[in-house]
């Protein structure tokens, strides 16, 4: 929602509130994660009723939640995708030996995970399933090819029942085809399957521009030129099925979101490049032309390599990085062109007084003072004091005619300060400036690249997830029978199940009781954690000093009225004293029978008065 806010205010705080609601995601899905992998694998995959039948991935990835991707748990489940059935610890020279030579995927070479689960069967059939909440989540090709025959979504019901086994599969596939499907129907064996055809299309298209690029019909194009264009009408097509066939977004949305991501751009600019080029090339008027438009394609082509290397632990924090430093570059231009163009310009006028050519304007305005930071500089046009053996002319009708104009020497002293003015402003501050701006990218990147590659990783994962597990140009076969399989025999997908899956009934609402469970566990402890924290206890602790204080303060003055007490009391006992003495001298003044005692004299005194 931040994204459709105009006002700076209230999308700052919108973000801060997303980042606050994505911290609590990642904290709660670690304590489900923490207490059932497979249930916490459910929770990510699962079809939300309420957010529009859409999943916790799918909204993380709207949201750019990086954090939440970065979870062990989130990569734990994405690993499991990317390998299928196989095994995670498989290394890469066997799947790329299995790749080249496909009867090894038959022997002990590549390790499958069917051991594992088949002992976490046995496991589960032998423990007590009363008081669990959920079964097995689905992820893998084993568990979910059963689904494509009669069930359907009753057969997803019966995998997520806890205590059921799960129902058996119409026919049971022999062991030939169901290995070949486990190889080669995993993400990591499409992945690797397109880097190397890629490779090979590179190969083909830098041997056509080089070496094979003959004439406009009828005498060419040559038979790999004639490959190369099959191949480049492959990737078309499969461009044009990811883009409109994929997904159940609407026309528009799914064009949004095809034009967001900037490697969708190097592959339209690459397609539309190579059709310009090719329209050109057929033609002796425009054959030049296109050959040109088709060498800048091939670096277009050549660029997109750096996505497929995303997906490298090492490498792929690094292309972020040089990702953001891109946008460094644009800044950097700007001042630069802004420089280029005062002293160009200035440059120009002063060793030529006139020079109407376009052409050797914008070299001279544009291209040698760029050539200037490198240290390109020509003396022979700046100090032109001295005699140069050079032809030139002052006639006005030579020059429009294409001869060299005479320079001007008026100005001579001008440009060599100005040349300085400027090389000190590009080369020490300019140059200088972007090394600054990339080691701050550098260093901001860096301490959070490794959440960024995970993000990138998920993309990456879907798609190739979402591909046919044949590279162009025999991508072609695996779309008719895409074709066949969707829109003729009217099979759904069941590979879809991997990154959705619908629950309904006793199995949904097992779920999120489980997952009601786990949140209220998370937020006792974060309030037991809360309350033990030092800022808590510091908090006590003043408020303990301030009761005491308080207490303190309360004695004293209890204290205080005690004192006064004291006071009055000695007081009253020195006033008594003097009356008692008074009386008694009055009493001993009067003459009397028998003298009375003090008792007596005290209590007649007390009497009168």
């Amino acid at each position: 929602m931040s994204k459709l806010e105009s006002e700076t205010e209230t999308k700052l705080s919108m973000k801060e509130l997303a980042q606050r609601f994505e911290n609590l995601a990642h904290d709660v899905f670690g304590s489900c994660y923490q207490s059932s992998e497979s249930r916490s694998f459910t929770l990510l995959i699962r079809k939300s009723p309420v957010w529009g039948a859409t999943t916790c991935l799918q909204m993380g990835t709207a949201a750019d939640a990086r954090l939440f991707f970065s979870h062990d748990g989130v990569q734990s489940l994405l690993s499991q995708i990317w390998w299928g059935d196989m095994r995670r610890s498989t290394e890469v020279w066997r799947l790329l030996l299995t790749f080249f030579c496909p009867v090894l995927c038959y022997t002990g070479l590549i390790s499958y995970r069917e051991e594992e689960e088949q002992k976490e069967e046995e496991e589960h059939r032998g423990g007590d399933f009363t008081h669990s909440t959920y079964g097995t989540t689905v992820f893998s090709f084993s568990d979910i090819k059963h689904m494509g025959g009669p069930g359907g979504a009753a057969d997803v019901l019966t995998l997520c029942s806890p205590g059921v086994r799960r129902r058996s599969a119409p026919a049971k596939r022999p062991f030939i085809i169901s290995r070949w499907r486990q190889f080669w129907l995993a993400p990591v064996t499409s992945f690797l399957g397109n880097v190397l055809m890629y490779f090979l299309f590179l190969l083909l298209f830098a041997y056509v521009l080089l070496a094979d690029f003959q004439a406009p019909p009828p005498a060419g194009p040559a038979l790999s030129e004639y490959i190369l264009y099959f191949w480049v009408f492959t990737i078309v097509c499969e461009e044009i099925r990811v883009t409109f066939l994929v997904g159940s977004l609407s026309l528009r949305q799914r064009l949004r979101s095809y034009w967001q991501d900037v490697w969708n751009k190097c592959d339209l600019t690459a397609i539309v490049l190579f059709i310009v080029g090719l329209t050109y090339r057929m033609f002796s008027w425009s054959f030049d032309a296109g050959r040109a438009l088709l060498c800048v394609d091939y670096m277009v082509f050549t660029l997109r390599l750096i996505h497929i290397f995303a997906i490298h632990r090492q490498l792929g924090p690094k292309i972020i990085i040089v990702g953001k430093m891109m946008k460094d570059i644009f800044f950097f231009l700007f001042f630069l062109g802004v420089w280029l163009m005062a002293y160009g310009v200035a440059n120009q006028a002063l060793i030529y007084s006139y020079d109407p050519r376009p052409d050797r304007i914008f070299r001279r305005v544009f291209y040698r003072p760029y050539l200037h930071i490198f240290g390109q500089i020509p003396v022979e046009e700046i100090d032109v004091g001295k005699q140069w053996d050079m032809e030139c002319t002052s006639n006005i009708t030579e020059i429009e005619g294409g001869a060299e104009p005479c320079r001007n020497q008026y100005g001579n002293w001008l440009v060599v300060i100005l040349l300085v003015i400027y090389l000190l402003v590009t080369n020490i501050l300019l140059i200088n400036l972007l090394i600054a701006m990339f080691s701050h990218t550098f260093s901001k990147v860096q301490e959070n690249s490794d959440v960024y590659w995970k993000f990138q990783r998920y993309k990456l994962i879907v798609e190739y997830h979402s591909r046919p597990s044949l590279a162009p140009p025999f991508i072609i076969l695996s779309h008719l029978h895409l074709f066949i399989k969707r829109h003729i025999r009217r099979v759904p997908s069941v590979k879809v199940h991997h990154f959705v899956l619908e629950l309904k009934g006793k199995a949904a609402n097992r779920l999120m009781t489980w997952e009601n469970i786990q949140k209220e566990n998370f937020l006792s402890a974060q309030s037991k954690l809360q309350r033990g924290s030092d800022s808590e206890r510091l908090k006590r602790m003043s408020v303990k000093v301030d009761t005491v204080l308080k207490q303190v303060s309360a004695s004293r003055d209890y204290e205080h009225r005690l004192r006064a007490l004291e006071n009055q009391m000695e007081y009253c006992s020195s006033a008594m004293s003097w009356v008692v003495d008074t009386l008694v001298q009055s009493n001993m003044a009067k003459p009397s029978r028998d003298p009375p005692t003090f008792r007596e004299s005290f209590a007649g005194s007390t009497t009168s008065n």
